[in-house]
């Protein structure tokens, strides 16, 4: 019998996309780098190869149920698990653990986000394998360690302790640093990119939860019985505003004494920005990136593009640029200045009354 489980997170909005990623339809939905398949869809495959499909629950808000069913017909309604609203990623994981030990009694689960992406798919299976095959073996949470290619300010980092090989103790968690910190922790060799994916058997996680967030464990726990029966979203709907609203890497993994990585490298990116998508794409000899549309480039350099199928845009004189078109909205933004774009969201959100966004 295959205990293996994945939780796939997609409830996120992807604001930092804008415009091309909407309420409507975020990043994880859409199918960023031309394959035919959205990140969601990508992220299904790759887990499919070493977890049955019946046994991948996705994690989301209510509103993107039908877009998911769509998406991966290969699951049942069931499996899909919805959030009435956004409490970050610890009430989310505590609500699929909640949902996989009504079923089973031991389970080792990886937990995803929808929207990374990986470059070496094979060499992200075998580093899976192995996490599996310890976390099976030993009540520990594991994360995925990313050797870092570059001083990177927009991820956090994971200092390795004592270990053997590729699976070391945590040392320490650094959120994301400046860039004083990022060259440090390049240089050091100590440190490796935190990736948010994760594994770990369901007693050990379980327990970090009774331990390390009682309240949060005692709510899902008045739940016992409810979870996969017709109660269950009327249960959640009622705990869930209670939930404190924290991550799982700043409520458990930054408290437990049990946290180990797994140091990998397998072409990953978390795909957060306008400037990691164009980091990883290929390149005109002028260094612009033409993601969707016809693009034609003028004394231009270093661009990222994107504009509605059919459409074309003229870009002259300019560098280092964000041009985003999609639907009813235009974005120019300078790729220096990305970080603002989550303020420009929510500025036009409460100017508009949400129109655009």
């Amino acid at each position: 019998m295959n205990t293996n489980y994945c939780v796939i997170m997609a409830g996120g909005v992807g604001s930092r996309f804008w415009p091309y990623s909407k309420n409507a339809k975020p990043k994880q939905f859409l199918d960023f780098l031309g394959t035919g398949r959205s990140l969601l869809q990508m992220t299904f495959d790759r887990l499919c190869q070493i977890v049955p499909a019946e046994h991948i629950l996705i994690v989301s808000n209510r509103m993107y149920k039908e877009l998911i069913l769509e998406q991966l017909p290969e699951i049942t309604p069931e499996q899909v698990l919805l959030e009435p609203m956004r409490r970050n990623t610890a009430p989310c994981i505590a609500y699929a653990v909640s949902r996989i030990k009504s079923q089973v009694e031991n389970a080792n689960i990886i937990v995803a986000p929808s929207d990374h992406l990986i470059l070496k798919e094979q060499e992200f299976i075998s580093y899976l394998k192995k996490g599996l095959g310890f976390v099976d073996q030993n009540d520990v949470l594991l994360t995925l360690g990313i050797k870092p290619s570059r001083p990177e300010t927009g991820y956090g980092y994971i200092q390795v302790g004592e270990g053997d090989g590729e699976l070391h103790k945590v040392k320490t968690f650094t959120e994301k640093p400046n860039s004083d910190l990022a060259k440090v922790f390049y240089e050091s060799g100590e440190f490796f990119w935190n990736s948010g994916i994760f594994l770990w058997n369901l007693k050990a996680i379980d327990r970090a939860f009774s331990s390390l967030l009682p309240d949060m464990a005692s709510c899902f726990e008045g739940g016992k019985g409810k979870f996969g029966t017709a109660d269950e979203e009327s249960f959640i709907n009622e705990i869930y505003p209670s939930c404190e609203n924290i991550s799982i890497d700043y409520g458990i993994l930054e408290k437990a004494d049990n946290v180990h990585v797994l140091c990998a490298d397998f072409g990953w990116s978390d795909l957060g920005t306008w400037g990691s998508l164009y980091d990883l794409s290929d390149k005109g000899d002028d260094g612009n990136v033409t993601m969707k549309g016809n693009v034609e480039y003028y004394d231009s350099r270093n661009n990222i593009v994107a504009v509605p199928d059919g459409k074309i845009a003229i870009v002259e004189g300019m560098e280092d640029y964000i041009v985003a078109w999609n639907d009813d909205a235009l974005m120019i933004c300078r790729k220096s200045e990305e970080q603002k774009i989550r303020q420009i969201v929510n500025d036009v959100s409460v100017k508009y009354k949400g129109e655009y966004i």
